[in-house]
């Protein structure tokens, strides 16, 4: 799969991808390396997701105890977590699409 048509790709994984892709032919251990770092880069994105998440309970805790003097903390716990669920969603998403038409191509 040729990916230099991707252009403004914020993610790190598909930058460092098309970094180290060549245009020659590939062999097995460079695509094995270029999915495994791709996978990689994918549970990165889990974990911080799930730190996101967790903040934000944490946070709600506190300002339900009382213990936070700044509603804001509360808000931008909120932001970064919907933000980061929304990417990984979405990425899910591509992902499933891409696996549903390789799947439905023909041999």
């Amino acid at each position: 799969m040729d990916i230099t048509s991707l252009y403004n790709v914020n993610s790190s994984a598909v930058k460092e991808a098309m970094a180290t892709s060549t245009l020659g032919v590939k062999t097995s251990e460079d695509e094995e390396n270029v999915f495994g770092s791709m996978l990689n880069a994918a549970l990165d994105n889990l974990n911080t997701t799930n730190s996101y998440l967790s903040d934000w309970e944490n946070e709600q805790v506190k300002f339900a105890l009382g213990e936070t003097e700044n509603p804001h903390d509360l808000t931008i716990a909120l932001e970064k977590a919907s933000a980061a669920l929304q990417y990984t969603v979405t990425v899910r998403d591509k992902f499933l699409e891409a696996y549903r038409e390789i799947m439905q191509m023909q041999i």
